[in-house]
């Protein structure tokens, strides 16, 4: 069975949800998410569709668990449709995901405003800060395989990423709607069609040397290589 999970607009916690929806405004918190994942079977698959400027951290560091917890149990896919800035690029790197070729992701430091005091609340607070931006690098770390210097680094920088830019630094798996690259092989036109082997058209190109000259055993000769190339007998059963 398939589920959807939609992180949109604002990430914010459960209880402001009500005023959120009361002005109509877009958001999500983690018992949206909860609500979907409590549905979801062992085997199960899950997309979750961002399209968010991000939030309050912990939201996003609730929703990231969760859906990590998840993976444990059922298939998990991400998909970038719009933005996935701030807390939700930390969503974003919680199982494998897909970004749209026109989308954005932000990564960028935790900041505060609720803060007033002496240099000594100033001080704590910036500590605070460090300590946050330290906890949350990690989900980087673990899904591009960073340093923690490069994902502080880049998180300092307030960085944007296009879909490229994002795979490049493997903060995403796939751009959606890439060619996806052959294995090797040439392209055909449905799953029963298939070029001879070299070794086939050795073979035919040899039956149809050896009859050179010898008009009469034309037919003969096609036969054979119909033979060679198993296309006679596939004929027949058609």
């Amino acid at each position: 069975m398939k589920h959807r999970i939609n992180i949109k607009g604002a990430m914010i916690p459960t209880s402001y949800k009500w005023y959120y929806d009361w002005f109509g405004m877009e958001s999500t918190c983690p018992q949206d998410v909860q609500k979907v994942i409590s549905q979801a079977h062992q085997g199960d698959e899950i997309e979750v569709y961002i399209n968010s400027p991000g939030g309050v951290i912990d939201v996003g560091s609730e929703i990231y668990t969760m859906l990590r917890q998840i993976t444990e149990t059922c298939s998990v896919k991400i998909f970038i449709t719009g933005e996935a800035c701030s807390a939700a690029s930390i969503v974003a790197c919680a199982a494998y995901s897909i970004m749209s070729p026109t989308a954005l992701m932000m990564v960028h430091c935790v900041s505060t405003s609720d803060v007033s005091g002496n240099h000594t609340v100033m001080e704590h607070t910036a500590k605070m800060l460090v300590t946050a931006d330290n906890a949350l690098c990690t989900a980087y770390m673990t899904k591009a395989g960073m340093s923690r210097e490069d994902a502080l680094n880049m998180m300092e920088q307030e960085t944007w990423l296009t879909a490229e830019q994002a795979k490049e630094r493997g903060l995403v798996d796939e751009v959606m709607f890439e060619e996806k690259a052959g294995g090797g092989g040439e392209l055909v036109a449905g799953p029963f069609f298939r070029l001879p082997s070299e070794e086939r058209l050795a073979q035919i190109k040899a039956s149809i040397e050896g009859d050179k000259g010898n008009a009469g055993n034309s037919v003969e000769a096609k036969l054979r290589s119909l033979e060679l190339t198993g296309l006679k007998n596939k004929k027949r059963k058609e």
